[in-house]
């Protein structure tokens, strides 16, 4: 009996042996889930520069052999070199920005590196709609309530060059400045405001800030107007001058909302050393009359 019980023991090790010695079979990441890598080469006694479309939030580097950081007073500029002489063989370094977009590079050791300033393409706000996008990989960001930085700015792009009025009913003219809502709309949460800012006269319009803030739509007299501001998440087409004789649009990102109706949400434009304030209004029936973008038919 106990001699049978260690035979099984023993075909029973040999087993798991015999499995172990088996290959694992590995999966292979498809194409369109690899980032490619951009090649950077470093030396150890200068540096290199590399200029990001947007802030820079994350840098990771692969070993010691290199060292990098944001370039001081610089959010979008990272610069980087080699802190071990002639190192050998190749090591990497990760950067995220702010707008959601992924870099990988990998990094060589060269005497004479062949760029010592490279500026990466902003493809994602020149045309999220090229061709350009496909190979890129996107981290979600929590401002956008989960959505992907690329969506968010389809959908700026797009209304931008759809240039819609669907709203005709808010804005302001004076002092030679008008302002107009021209479309609101909703998409995962956020919303998109289209807006328009012309400018009459033959004196350019500098923009100081462009505000957006909840307020009481009545205030008794001698009582503090309570305020509650809110900041866009995304702009598309930010100005800050607005030559004579010229029209300008934006489209604004903010974080869906919903109003009661004794408060409305007021949009500000404030004029730079001057007076020429602009502001318009915009009530809860339109906020939640906000067409969604599937009625646009985006592409």
């Amino acid at each position: 009996m106990k001699s049978r019980i260690i035979l099984s023991v023993v075909m029973l090790l040999a087993v798991l042996t015999t499995r172990a010695q088996e290959p694992v079979e590995t999966k292979i990441f498809p194409t369109n889930q690899i980032i490619a890598p951009h090649k950077v080469e470093v030396t150890f006694s200068k540096t290199v520069h590399i200029l990001f479309p947007s802030e820079v939030k994350y840098v990771d580097l692969g070993s010691f052999d290199i060292i990098a950081d944001k370039a001081t007073g610089a959010e979008n500029v990272v610069r980087i070199k080699a802190a071990v002489k002639g190192f050998e063989g190749e090591t990497n370094f990760s950067v995220i920005t702010a707008d959601g977009c992924f870099y990988s590079f990998n990094v060589v050791y060269a005497d004479e590196p062949a760029q010592l300033s490279i500026e990466m393409e902003d493809w994602l706000n020149r045309n999220p709609m090229g061709g350009a996008v496909n190979d890129r990989m996107f981290v979600k960001l929590k401002e956008l309530g989960g959505e992907t930085p690329l969506v968010v700015n389809r959908i700026m792009y797009t209304l931008y060059k759809k240039n819609k009025r669907d709203i005709k009913h808010i804005g302001s003219k004076k002092y030679g400045i008008q302002t107009l809502l021209k479309g609101l709309y909703i998409n995962n949460d956020l919303l998109y405001l289209h807006t328009v800012l012309r400018n009459y006269s033959d004196v350019s319009f500098d923009i100081d800030y462009v505000r957006f803030k909840v307020i009481d739509k009545k205030v008794a007299k001698r009582t503090a107007m309570q305020e509650n501001n809110i900041e866009p998440v995304r702009t598309f087409n930010r100005l800050t001058t607005i030559d004579g004789k010229t029209t300008v649009r934006n489209v604004f990102v903010l974080p869906k909302l919903t109003l009661p109706d004794d408060k409305v949400l007021v949009v500000e434009f404030y004029e730079k050393g001057g007076a020429r304030h602009q502001s318009f209004r915009i009530e809860n029936t339109d906020l939640v009359a906000a067409k969604t973008i599937n009625e646009l038919h985006l592409k």
